[in-house]
């Protein structure tokens, strides 16, 4: 006599194990080669502390677009000595060419006025939020992009008890980028 027939409860469990463990590996996503939702990008031009001019991106691999990083506002350029210093920093943080540069998306890939939104990854380490930790920039929820505000927002908690970049207590930003822009047009 077939084993099978002799217990049909444990095959029915068995077959069950089989199918469920069939859906959990055969239905997860192809990850490339660094993470799934990840996009590799030469940098050409760091424009402020939260823009970059990009190619390799999309399917137009030799136009430069735009890519601002979402859930931060860094003062803009002319905002001194913070504006430049954010810059400056940017620049630093992705120079290194032994590691790509990779944009990761959130809910929003574009913002109201057509720009790139992207997390921009270096190395393992969240661009967004190591500029925010330093003091180079402000933690901003851009809602429907709320992937790691929880991280961003540690990192400026962090930034401002240890007084670092804008949260100088001996220099501190005086208006937030977004006043700054408003009041100096």
């Amino acid at each position: 006599m077939n084993c099978f027939h002799q217990n049909p409860i444990k095959v029915s469990s068995l077959f069950l194990v089989f199918c469920c463990l069939l859906l959990l590996f055969g239905c997860q996503a192809k990850k490339d080669k660094f993470q799934a939702g990840m996009v590799e990008i030469k940098v050409v031009r760091v424009v402020n502390g939260q823009t970059l001019q990009v190619m390799g991106f999309r399917e137009q691999p030799s136009l430069i677009s735009e890519v601002r990083l979402t859930g931060i506002s860094s003062p803009p350029v002319r905002q001194r000595p913070w504006g430049e210093a954010s810059r400056k920093r940017l620049i630093e943080l992705i120079e290194d060419k032994s590691f790509p540069v990779r944009l990761e998306f959130d809910a929003e890939a574009k913002d109201k006025y057509g720009r790139t939104l992207a997390y921009v990854w270096k190395n393992d380490n969240l661009i967004n939020e190591q500029l925010v930790k330093e003091g180079h920039a402000l933690f901003t929820a851009r809602s429907p992009n709320h992937k790691y505000d929880s991280r961003l927002e540690r990192a400026q908690h962090w930034s401002r008890l240890m007084g670092e970049g804008i949260w100088n207590p001996d220099n501190p930003m005086r208006l937030s980028p977004s006043e700054f822009r408003r009041v100096y047009r």
